[in-house]
Formats: structure tokens, sequence, C-alpha cells
């Protein structure tokens, strides 16, 4: 089976040969097709590949290609992680936003805006390729924003492209933890829109253990998401919000903390994968223990301004181990060996969430077997939670078209209607701002 990843010089993508070295069983990948258009990051992550493969008998073959036509004739399933305008469009992102007193990180607020109106374009294109040069491949998307690009692509693909997110799974488990039960076997009520989701529920053996930690304030202070929002107003929530929800629900004392930051979030990963590149690119180095010390750095700072904010501490040492590449190879094999599985996913929504439409790609928890991921059906969500899904899905649409008529109307609007941007006028100095820095943003008249 060969798997096509877009993207293929990414930080990232050794997680996910890595999870494809443990999978041993029958129907599994044995070929990886490696595609960027950076020729100097593919070598270093090949390199880092090969070193994960030494002695590892029947390791997954690695190629690399820079021409996409190339890459996915012939693939099976295609792993899209592209990252338009690199991480110095992220650090541009942030640095435009913050300017104008506003958030900007990548996926949520002027940032994400900025970063989907750079990405829907490139997404759509590979979306027509993957529809032309192999009709049958599944496309599992990581690229963000991540609803927003699956929502992109769906237009050409239907239901064979899926979005993945490793926060939800992540959630899921830390709730599971602490309430002392199995991760893998309990049930995670979870409904929302990628990055803007909360648990509602955690059954076991048919039982709603939720409550249980709803109404104890020890417990709700033992995991992250707990001192993240407080216990407080989880217990007002009567729900344990996605992480990227503090961005909401405590934007003043987010901003404020992003803004005296050292430097921003992506600036932060542009430099330091700089380095790690270059490390990489030395032959007297060992590509992977300079990944290895580089993704340990990257996951232990990950939010950290969050936390500073809400004083939450440091991460816990389970959560440093990334997930996004275990969703992704359930996934695969749910599909390509017919194994049932319930996995929370970006898909579209057909009739989950009453208040959406059909084709609007929600994240929810899905029955996924041999002919695709099926939504599961959910309970509503509380007039709060609904009027911000429908308030961000609203942008998402302006996003998109924006994107296929290079509307620049329809591109402020997706920033005046965004609820963590409070003025038509700075949404207006926002896209000024953006096509200043961004010369991906011509397209925009």
């Amino acid at each position: 089976m060969r798997l096509t990843i877009l993207g293929g010089g990414g930080f990232r993508v050794p997680l996910v040969y890595g999870a494809l070295l443990a999978d041993r069983a029958e129907g599994r990948v044995t070929e990886v097709v490696l595609h960027d258009l950076d020729d100097r990051r593919l070598r270093a992550v090949t390199r880092v590949l090969a070193e994960q493969a030494e002695g590892v008998p029947g390791a997954p073959e690695v190629s690399a290609t820079t021409d996409l036509d190339t890459a996915l004739r012939g693939a099976d399933f295609v792993f899209s992680a592209i990252r338009v305008g690199g991480l110095q469009g992220r650090a541009d992102d942030e640095r435009v936003a913050l300017a104008q007193g506003v958030l900007g990180q990548e996926t949520v607020g002027a940032g994400g805006i900025a970063y989907g109106l750079r990405t829907v374009p490139v997404a759509d294109g590979i979306a027509r390729r993957v529809a032309r040069l192999a009709p049958d491949a599944w496309v599992i998307n990581f690229t963000n924003p991540a609803g927003l690009v699956t929502e992109a692509m769906s237009r050409h693909l239907g239901d064979r492209v899926i979005g993945i997110c490793d926060s939800p799974v992540g959630l899921g488990r830390r709730v599971a933890r602490v309430l002392g039960a199995d991760p893998d076997t309990a049930f995670v009520d979870y409904v929302g829109l990628n990055h803007l989701g909360w648990l509602r529920g955690l059954r076991v053996g048919g039982r709603d253990e939720l409550p249980r930690l709803l109404g104890d304030p020890a417990l709700l202070g033992s995991f992250e998401e707990g001192r993240l929002f407080g216990a407080d107003w989880l217990r007002s929530l009567g729900a344990i919000p996605n992480e990227y929800l503090h961005y909401y629900y405590f934007n003043r004392e987010t901003v404020r903390a992003y803004q005296e930051a050292e430097q921003t979030r992506g600036a932060f990963l542009r430099d330091q994968q700089a380095r790690f590149y270059e490390r990489a690119g030395d032959p007297d180095v060992s590509a992977l223990r300079a990944w290895d010390r580089t993704r340990a750095e990257r996951e232990a700072t990950y939010m950290a301004e969050n936390r500073e904010s809400a004083g939450a501490g440091e991460r816990e040492a389970d959560d440093l181990s990334g997930g996004y590449e275990k969703v992704a190879l359930a996934l695969m094999r749910a599909i390509a060996r017919d194994e049932r599985a319930t996995l929370i996913l970006n898909v579209r929504n057909r009739s989950t969430l009453t208040a959406l439409d059909a084709d609007a790609v929600v994240e929810v928890p899905c029955l996924v077997d041999a002919s695709g991921a099926h939504p599961l059906a959910a309970a509503p969500l509380p007039g709060h939670a609904t009027g911000l899904v429908c308030t961000v899905k609203a942008v998402e649409r302006e996003v998109l078209a924006a994107a296929g008529s290079g509307s620049r109307a329809a591109a402020v609007a997706a920033f005046a209607l965004h609820p963590l941007v409070d003025s038509v006028t700075v949404a207006r100095r926002l896209l000024e701002g953006y096509t200043e820095v961004h010369p991906g943003l011509a397209y925009l008249r």
C-alpha cells in the first residue's frame, strides 16, 4: 500500500513514519512517497527516516520528489500537511494581527483567516489533481486550518477527504486518565468545529463519568484544561472545552501575553526549525538525534503563553508525545482493512449538527470502515456553543468565497465577522497588512 505525504519535508513527518514502523499487520503501508517544494528539507527528513528504519525488518520504502503529479500517481492514501508561506508566513500572520491588538494564532482569529486565504487556493488545486490522478485515493488532511481546508477539498473529493487533529484525542485521553478510565475503550462525546469543540461526556460501560469530574474541584485542577480554564468556568459550561477555546474565553489575557512574549510562537518555530534543518544537513550529525531534541523542545513549549497567562504550569510528560500520527494510522487501518473504529474526525456534517448545512465540515466522533468515515448522531450543542460554531462557520464560508472569487469584500467580511476581531476598520487594516507581506494574497482584488 502506497502513502504519499504532501509537505514531506515537514518537521513532523518522522512521527508518521515512526507509527508506520510500529505497524506490523498485513495490509500495511509498504511505500512512502515524500513530496515537498523544498528539496533541502526533503533531504533532511529523508535522512531522519533512514535512521528510524535502521534495523527494522520490512520498513516501508521511502522515496522523495518535488513533482506533485509523480507523487500522486498510484497513491492509496494521500496525507496532506503542507504549510503555504512556511513558518515565516506564520510569524508574519502573528505580527500583523498583534500590531492591530488582535490574536494572530495560525488557526484562530485573524491569523487563521490569513492562513486560510493563502492555503485554500493551493489545497483546491491539490484536490483537483488528486481527483484526476488518484481518484480512488483517500486524502487525510492535517493542513491547517484543518476544518476549513478539509471543507475546501471536499468540494472536489466529497467524502474521500477526511480531516484529522490531535487536540480532541489528547483532551479525551487526559479526561479519561483523570477519571481512571481506559482511554482506548471510553467513548468521548465531543462536538464542534476544528479547534472549536467541547467534550460533553465520557462514557464508560454506558455510564457518563463527566459529572463526577465536574463535581470534584481536586480532579478538575489535576489536568491541563482544568488548570487552563479554571474549575469554576468548566462547571459553568458543564463541559470541557478544546484548549483552543482559551483564545476565545480569555482573549484579552492571551493577546496581552502574546504581545509581551519575547517572540511569537511562529517566530520561535521558524528559528528552531531553521537550526534543525541546518544540523540535519550535516553528514557528521545524527539527523534523528537532532530531530528528537528539537521535537522535545517544541512539544514542551506548546501554548506556553496561554498556560503562563492562566498560571497552568508546565505540560505533563504524557502530553509530550504527539498523537495525530496515531489518528492517521488508525484511520488508514480502518479503511484499508475494514477494521471498524470510532475516531473524532473532520467530516461533512450531513445531519449531525442541525444548526449547520449538510456540507459544512464538523469535528465529531465517526464510525470508520472500508467505506469511509460516517459521523455519529449527536445531541444539540447549548445555545452559546451553537452561536459560536455558526459564527465561525460563517467566517470560514467567507474565506472560501474570497478564495474562490478573489473578492476583497469577502475577505474583509471574513475578518470583520470573526468574534475575535472587534471592528470593521480593524478588519480592513488587517487585510491591508496581510496583502503587504504575503505575495500569495495578490489574487484578492
